[in-house]
């Protein structure tokens, strides 16, 4: 009787002894190889070819995919792109990373006593500096900073927030579910459109915790609307004796004239906020973190909570947030070298001149666009842009998105426009038709 075809198939070890798995074994490494063998024969058994020859090619062709986390070029015009890994790093940040991340480092040891020291050491007095607070601490997001900084000052007691800040963020997380995990009692005064001082009075009392101010980063409401401003609401936190946490979102340290909506920490803090947080791998342009700074006391509170060790920041995102804010320590130079600010203040004729060259090379025509700033900043600002537009509509963006390396554009009337105030000049190089 035959045998069923499945139990022909060759042995992972056999099928290693072949020639061409065991210079692949030699230049990759065993295991990635037996790994590949692997998933060729789980193929084989759904389907796939079964043949020694076809496992063995399939196996070498799995060796080869790209990695499933690559990079690709942004040609969509917005600047912070959640999907796309939003920030690109500095150079010094790069730079940075790689030399912390190839051998060991003081991460929590004092090299002045010998003795073991706190991570958060290296960056307090840092985001302090670039804040104007008297102490700062970073984790792993903004939401963990602003979930810590409730727990701190308010668990188990109230928090006072605003209707019209009660605010969805991305992929579905809801502001009230991050101020419901920190153990604290939510009470929402005024209306969707409209909140007064009064509002916030009358309810402040023996319960309260602290008062939240969200800033309203990824939608604005217009018309009849109104909100205390903030120095009218750190006034009322101190006469009650509560801190004020003001959660800025994507946050920014410098003033720059295109995002004038968007408040600096500098700002909140001069205002009388007690607690201000907000992301690292936005208008920063730092890695993913979320910054916390203001007074020594409370920030001293956020650091020794118990949750703060599961939300801790790690040594590769401590090391380019870092490099990240040395750069702030001057204004100029920090819109040189961090690449979102470079992108958002480069000059629409340089942008245009980018796009021209590219649209020349590939054929394609020179087009005025609107990019955007994204990650939830100045959502109703538009930056003037330029395109090179393509025909080729879904089809075209498809094939660029599988291209080496991957091109990610936009599709608008049946047309690929690749933005080029997200794309350097090095980048456009980089692109070819497929």
């Amino acid at each position: 009787m035959d045998q069923h075809p499945l139990r022909q198939l060759p042995s992972v070890d056999a099928l290693l002894r072949s020639p061409e798995l065991v210079a692949l074994a030699a230049a990759r490494g065993r295991m990635p190889v037996r790994d590949a063998v692997r998933a060729a024969l789980n193929e084989a058994r759904n389907g796939g070819p079964a043949g020694s020859a076809d496992l063995v090619a399939r196996a070498a062709e799995l060796l080869s995919r790209p990695p499933s986390l690559r990079p690709v070029l942004n040609a969509t015009g917005v600047i912070v792109h959640t999907n796309l890994g939003r920030a690109p790093l500095p150079d010094r940040a790069l730079a940075r990373i790689a030399s912390v991340a190839g051998g060991y480092s003081n991460l929590e040891f004092s090299l002045n006593t010998g003795r073991r020291s706190s991570r958060h050491g290296h960056l307090g007095a840092l985001i302090a500096a670039v804040t104007g607070g008297e102490d700062g601490l970073a984790v792993n997001n903004n939401a963990a900073a602003v979930l810590l900084c409730l727990a701190a000052t308010a668990e188990g007691r109230e928090v006072v927030i605003s209707r019209g800040e009660l605010i969805e963020i991305g992929d579905g997380f809801r502001i009230p579910d991050i101020l419901r995990r920190s153990q604290a009692r939510l009470v929402e005064v005024g209306t969707t459109n409209r909140t007064r001082l009064d509002d916030y009075v009358r309810a402040l009392g023996p319960e309260t915790g602290a008062i939240v101010r969200v800033h309203q980063s990824n939608f604005r409401m217009v018309g009849f609307t109104e909100r205390p401003p903030l120095d009218a609401l750190a006034a009322l936190a101190r006469e009650h004796r509560v801190p004020l946490i003001d959660d800025l979102g994507s946050g920014q340290l410098i003033d720059l004239p295109s995002l004038a909506d968007e408040p600096t920490a500098r700002d909140s803090l001069r205002a009388g906020a007690s607690l201000v947080c907000f992301s690292g791998d936005k208008l920063l342009g730092g890695p993913q973190a979320g910054l916390v700074c203001g007074d020594r006391d409370l920030v001293e509170r956020v650091r020794r909570h118990p949750l703060q060790r599961a939300m801790r920041i790690d040594k590769l995102s401590l090391a380019a947030l870092e490099a990240t804010l040395e750069l702030y320590a001057d204004p100029a130079v920090a819109l040189r070298e961090v690449p979102v600010l470079r992108m958002i203040a480069d000059p629409p004729e340089r942008v245009r001149a980018r796009a021209a060259r590219l649209a020349e090379r590939l054929g394609g025509e020179l087009v005025a666009s609107a990019a955007r700033v994204g990650g939830g900043a100045v959502p109703l600002l538009e930056l003037d842009s330029h395109a090179c537009a393509l025909a080729g509509g879904e089809r075209l963006a498809a094939a660029l998105r599988a291209g080496d390396p991957p091109v990610v554009g936009r599709v608008r009337e049946g047309r690929v426009l690749l933005d080029c105030r997200t794309l350097t000049d090095a980048e456009c190089d980089l692109i070819r038709l497929p």
